[in-house]
């Protein structure tokens, strides 16, 4: 989500035209969608996620806090504290059914001048993970992870920690997804090194526990695929890719699988909904798996800048 990722893009954007000639406290959420059915549940029409939080400039990657009342997403706009060319913002709200506040600028512990991006927030809202490419990395862009003691201040993160050369290489790394085990112990991590979605093993803290391998079964060898958000029972995810078979330049895609241990079903199109003839980026699944986050460009949907956050839901079978 920085400039690596600015560039590719912004690099959509011909192509595309080319194509159209009372809420629990962050502590106390865990993982509860086993007995869940979201078979047949659809996605609304999505809505734009108006001022504060777009503006005329570029906003992508969002991500809710686990308990929705803060929106991080990273942006190109000015402003006070800006630290890069690209940062990490955060806006809150008072309630769900609340609006969002004006957003505040993540600050120098986890802004660079480098430009940082791609936040992603464990379940319990202590670990915040991102991409940037600040000085103390492997090389090109790296996932770093940030620790917090109080879940529900938002500017009290720490210095960040590279995740190391398991998951981090001289190639630009990004897209980061945590998924907790869902019996306790080791979690899953995935993440987007070059044009691939791959994935590691590592600890309640972040830390990866051997070398990260590619996920074969969502890899397209002539396309980019990425920014891979998996829901909380790890049956479900959602992605972006410029593979063939989509509606535009870049499309939202699905996966499912029958268990966290069984490889992921062949992608299929997120459908009219999601997509347009445009550009559709970054996808981010809320820890209910109700909402989804994404990222669009200007020319296939009605918005205030380059690329802009919307927002669908939908509600599962039985809820």
């Amino acid at each position: 989500m920085t400039t690596a990722f600015a560039a590719r893009v912004a690099a959509l954007a011909p192509l595309a035209l080319l194509l159209a000639c009372g809420t629990e406290s962050p502590s106390a959420v865990e993982p509860k969608l086993q007995a869940m059915s979201f078979a047949n549940a659809e996605w609304s029409e999505p809505v734009h996620v108006d001022a504060p939080v777009n503006s005329r400039f570029r906003e992508l990657g969002a991500a809710l806090s686990p308990d929705e009342l803060s929106l991080y997403f990273g942006s190109d706009r000015p402003g006070l504290g800006a630290q890069g060319a690209f940062d990490i913002w955060v806006s809150r709200r008072a309630c769900r059914e609340c609006p969002w506040e004006d957003p505040v600028n993540l600050g120098p512990n986890i802004n660079s001048p480098g430009g940082d991006g791609g936040p992603a927030l464990s379940h319990d809202g202590h670990l915040l993970f991102f991409s940037g490419s600040r000085d103390g990395g492997e090389g090109g862009e790296d996932i770093w992870v940030s620790q917090r003691t109080d879940p529900n201040d938002d500017l009290s993160w720490g210095p960040p920690v590279n995740l190391g050369p398991n998951v981090n290489t001289a190639a630009n790394e990004g897209g980061p997804e945590y998924v907790p085990a869902l019996n306790g112990g080791e979690a899953d991590f995935y993440f987007t090194r070059g044009d691939d979605i791959y994935q590691a093993r590592v600890t309640r803290d972040g830390e990866a526990l051997g070398p990260a391998v590619p996920v074969a079964e969502l890899n397209d060898p002539t396309a980019f695929d990425g920014n891979l958000t998996v829901r909380a029972d790890g049956r479900e995810a959602y992605f972006w890719s410029t593979r063939l078979g989509g509606m535009g330049a870049a499309d939202i895609w699905v996966t499912t699988r029958r268990s966290p241990h069984d490889p992921w079903s062949p992608p299929v199109s997120g459908g009219s909904t999601l997509n347009t003839r445009f550009a559709d980026l970054t996808p981010k699944l809320s820890q209910d798996g109700r909402t989804l986050l994404f990222s669009a460009a200007a020319a296939g949907r009605p918005s205030l800048g380059f690329q802009d956050i919307w927002m669908s839901t939908r509600t599962p079978n039985g809820r």
